[in-house]
């Protein structure tokens, strides 16, 4: 039986240019194995606490603090251990911390010694990341997850928090849901993408990407920016709402204060019933299917309303709303908010949890949806935690830059080497 023989950190650059939390595991077979950690910025006020250090070497975003409690605090405590032990040694992590939102140790430095116990015994035990994720599933659930391939969900224009131009609404994505295979996704998203480019460049619009590889042009309203994604999809020879779905990520609560929902970008403003017909009424006119935080994580009120009224007809996601909490999700469950859930783990911070979390939602015929988040690196763990955990739906942002198309091949690979995974449609 193989034990951890030494744990390393470093401070390492997101897609953003910012620092984030590299760590590496080694077991005394001499196998090595470790993760990169992601951050977001568009981020839940009830997310564990991703720590950093307020210094000025980069501007305040360095983690060196996270570095050193993996190096100093955490490593001691788990040498000679069975990497297997998931869940004890997740405990171990989350109780050395001592905290609710892990302000101690820092989710940042917790989830990047989960993740990397996770990938080196895999890799001790001879299994792809994503079949020992569902041995880790059925471990804590206590039953196997269904393993799939995920669906797609491809941000292709960016607005609020994740560009810097004025449309409110921050993720305007789409769903090859039509397609036969994940390769078919894939080239019919890729060919999306490049149509809606020479759209926007053949009508003089900003072709510039934003934090997810989404085009960031200024528009006149979100309808434009439906539009001119439905002539993508037509000049990519697809039909919308046949072939190629709408999803959209409001992310609400960044445009929303006193009580009122703000679109600067159309000069109006709007309270939670007013949104909510606002978000209808689009649903109404255009092929979406997926919309993620469409009110603000405490307008409840508001989530009750939108649920009560497109919840029969439209995948209502829980971001900001649950942030990947056990409790708070089932404060969201008890009320009937919403009717699926975003997994991002370093919302929650060790993979036990994240687990945990995704088992909720399964016994309460909630959608979970596996999510990057806006500060990305190569590392391809979600692609393989989607698989594995058997979801059925991915975000990792458009088909450009190669933090957000690494997770696209990975799922490219697994789809290659497992032929028997089905593809949802």
């Amino acid at each position: 039986m193989s034990k951890i023989q030494s744990i390393k950190a470093i401070q390492v650059l997101d897609s953003r240019g910012l620092p984030t939390v590299a760590c590496r595991i080694t077991l005394d077979n001499l196998l090595t194995a470790g993760v990169m950690v992601p951050s977001g910025a568009s981020t839940g006020e009830k997310e564990a606490i991703e720590l950093r250090d307020g210094l000025e070497d980069y501007m305040g975003k360095g983690v060196l603090k996270a570095v050193d409690n993996i190096n100093n605090l955490i490593a001691p405590s788990l040498l000679g251990q069975d990497p297997s032990s998931q869940e004890s040694i997740d405990q171990q992590l989350i109780e050395l911390d001592g905290t609710e939102d892990k302000s101690n140790l820092g989710a940042n430095a917790i989830l990047a010694v989960s993740l990397s116990v996770c990938r080196v015994a895999a890799k001790d035990i001879d299994k792809s990341l994503h079949e020992y994720f569902g041995d880790i599933y059925k471990n804590i659930i206590g039953k196997s997850a269904n393993q799939n391939l995920p669906m797609p969900m491809l941000n292709i224009l960016n607005g609020g928090e994740h560009a810097d131009n004025n449309i409110d609404i921050q993720e305007f994505m789409i769903i090859p849901s039509g397609a036969k295979n994940l390769k078919e996704a894939m080239r019919w998203s890729s060919e999306i993408y490049w149509s809606l480019k020479n759209i926007l460049k053949s009508k003089g619009l900003s072709n510039s990407v934003g934090d997810e590889g989404g085009f960031a042009p200024n528009l006149q309203s979100n309808e434009e920016a439906l539009k001119l994604i439905l002539e993508s999809i037509e000049k990519s020879k697809l039909v919308p709402g046949k072939d190629v779905f709408l999803a959209l990520d409001c992310a609400a609560s960044e445009f929303y204060k006193d009580n009122q929902y703000h679109l600067k970008g159309e000069g109006r403003s709007m309270d939670s019933e007013s949104f909510a017909n606002y978000l209808e009424e689009l649903v109404e006119k255009y092929p979406i299917i997926s919309i993620e935080d469409g009110m603000d994580e405490n307008d409840h009120e508001g989530w009750r309303t939108l649920t009560d009224k497109i919840g029969s007809r439209c995948q209502l996601v829980g971001d900001d709303l649950f942030v990947t909490n056990k409790k708070i999700f089932q404060e969201g469950i008890d009320k009937k908010l919403a009717n699926a859930i975003l997994i991002k783990f370093n919302q929650i911070g060790s993979i036990t949890e994240t687990i945990e979390t995704i088992g909720l939602a399964n016994s309460n015929n909630y959608k979970s949806i596996i999510s990057h988040r806006s500060g990305e690196t190569e590392d391809t763990t979600i692609a393989d935690l989607a698989v594995g955990l058997g979801v059925g739906q991915i975000k990792t942002g458009a088909p450009c830059r190669s933090d957000r198309v690494a997770k696209y091949n990975r799922l490219l690979w697994i789809e290659e080497e497992r032929p028997d995974l089905s593809f949802p449609q």
